[in-house]
């Protein structure tokens, strides 16, 4: 047997050992840290009349939840629902995308609320957003004249979400 042949054989012996054990371990160190991961996306509009009015729902574990409390969030702290409400995986496959589109800017943010949420009835947005060891929720204006114009994008995905959610 020549050498190059035993080198052959060596390789194709060891490197798909190499790949899968390699493989693992990143599959894994991905799952421990996405495993406690969501977003929790809503709109709120305070004269207003009906279910529509608040509506907040949650990505987590591959799936949406709606928020059934349906309660005018708060700007001073995170937002207490009750996600009980498991929707199809089609509303899944509809919003996962939010994760992906976050805007990274809002963790440098210095202030919680952007902008005048439905300061004269125009709604505002309560986004949160667990992502690893990071925390953090945010309340912004609808009017996209009172917000940095790099969330403006963000701003009317969730809307489209939102009324993609819709019955």
């Amino acid at each position: 047997m020549t050498i190059m042949k035993k080198i052959l054989i060596w390789l194709s012996l060891v490197l798909p050992g190499l790949l899968f054990v390699s493989c693992g371990k990143d599959d894994d160190e991905l799952q421990k840290s996405t495993e406690d991961d969501f977003l929790v996306f809503g709109h709120f509009y305070g004269e207003c009349a009906g279910e529509y009015c608040v509506e907040i729902f949650k990505i987590e574990d591959a799936k949406v939840y709606e928020d059934t409390d349906d309660q005018y969030p708060g700007t001073t702290t995170f937002y207490e629902g009750d996600f009980s409400v498991e929707l199809s995986d089609t509303s899944y496959n509809l919003v996962f995308d939010l994760i992906e589109d976050f805007p990274d800017d809002l963790w440098s943010e210095a202030e919680k609320v952007i902008g005048q949420p439905d300061a004269g009835d125009w709604g505002g947005l309560y986004i949160e957003y667990k992502k690893g060891d990071d925390h953090d929720y945010w309340v912004l204006d609808q009017m996209k004249p009172n917000v940095p114009a790099t969330y403006h994008e963000f701003i009317d995905s969730i809307n489209a979400k939102i009324e993609l959610l819709q019955p």
